[in-house]
């Protein structure tokens, strides 16, 4: 028996009913030869994290573009906090924790440069819609490692298809994944607007404050114990309903003071502008695009989508450095002087 048998045989004894287990998972695209050691969902979870669209993650807005602090969140830091939380409502529920990993830590790969003001220009001047859930699966099925994707299994590309509020995973695993991401970016980005002094602590109503708690530590452990307290022994993912509409309450209240506050947003005005001269630039010069993209193009992609392959897989310091070469002068020099 190989460790990978070992491990699948583990999952079976000691994992939930409503487990989605390794061994029953409905497989990947292109067959492959299951590793020795890792089960498939502790596979995906390894190309996930050695891909080149999680690596550019650190570069890339969460809420403030281009933040003066060390200690704001990007992308990436969200990631890490959205596959923190999911794990401990997985292994508490003994659903599968690789699973909940792989899921969380793709969820966001397809996210564009300067948060969502990019993917909202994006979605709005491209005729084929843009949407970044819908992206990282293009990215893991497409466009990593030269075109050839990752090769994931369909549980994991569901979940990452379907973690916004639109759409349900088809996983109690990939349930957890979606409550994650919410749980995680309320309280981080109160955190960061706190600290960006935009808002205090007092200002969230008081009656949100009393149900979910007076501080972030309080409001995580609050909702992540009511996930696990209501979802234990059930074929499904719950909170209760209290805390629920206090997390909604919340997610409201954010986007009033913080998701639109000007001076949270003073520089999405550019970001956006810079976005969309991008976008109409390869439109009207495609030759400017790098030669793996022109060849998507050449073998039938659309011209439109493959651009915002290109522009959503930017990091922010890379848009504004393209920005730059092709619209800012440059100064004028002779050689010899």
């Amino acid at each position: 028996m190989t460790i990978r048998e070992e491990l699948e045989q583990m999952e079976r004894e000691n994992l939930s009913e409503f487990a989605t287990l390794s061994v029953n998972s409905r497989g990947r695209e292109i067959q492959e030869e299951p590793c020795d050691v890792r089960p498939v969902f502790q596979r995906d979870r390894d190309r996930i994290l050695h891909c080149k669209a999680f690596r550019r993650l650190k570069n890339k807005t969460q809420v403030f573009l281009t933040p003066k602090g060390d200690h704001y969140r990007t992308r990436l830091s969200h990631t890490l906090e959205v596959s923190q939380n999911a794990r401990t409502i997985a292994k508490a529920l003994r659903l599968n924790e690789d699973l909940v990993e792989a899921i969380a830590l793709g969820h966001d790969l397809g996210h564009t440069p300067f948060g969502h003001a990019g993917e909202h220009v994006l979605d709005s001047i491209c005729s084929e819609g843009f949407k970044h859930n819908e992206q990282s699966v293009r990215i893991v099925e497409k466009l990593e490692k030269d075109g050839k994707g990752l090769n994931l299994t369909w549980e994991v590309r569901d979940g990452i298809l379907n973690h916004q509020s639109s759409s349900l995973p088809h996983t109690l695993e990939g349930k957890i994944v979606r409550f994650s991401d919410k749980i995680a970016y309320i309280n981080h980005d109160i955190d960061d607007a706190i600290r960006a002094q935009i808002m205090q602590e007092e200002d969230i109503p008081l009656e949100i404050r009393k149900t979910l708690g007076f501080n972030t530590k309080q409001r995580l452990n609050t909702l992540v114990h009511s996930l696990i307290r209501n979802s234990r022994g059930k074929d499904d993912i719950i909170m209760a309903q209290d805390a629920q509409e206090a997390m909604i309450e919340l997610r409201s209240f954010m986007y009033a003071h913080v998701y639109k506050n000007p001076v949270a947003k003073s520089e999405e005005v550019k970001a956006k502008a810079m976005i969309e001269q991008l976008f109409n630039f390869y439109m009207e010069h495609p030759k400017f695009l790098p030669d793996k993209f022109k060849r998507m193009i050449d073998t039938g992609e659309s011209q439109e989508r493959v651009i915002c392959d290109y522009i959503s897989g930017m990091t922010d310091q890379y848009a504004i450095e393209k920005f730059s070469e092709y619209f800012l002068p440059k100064a004028w020099q002779v050689d010899g002087y």
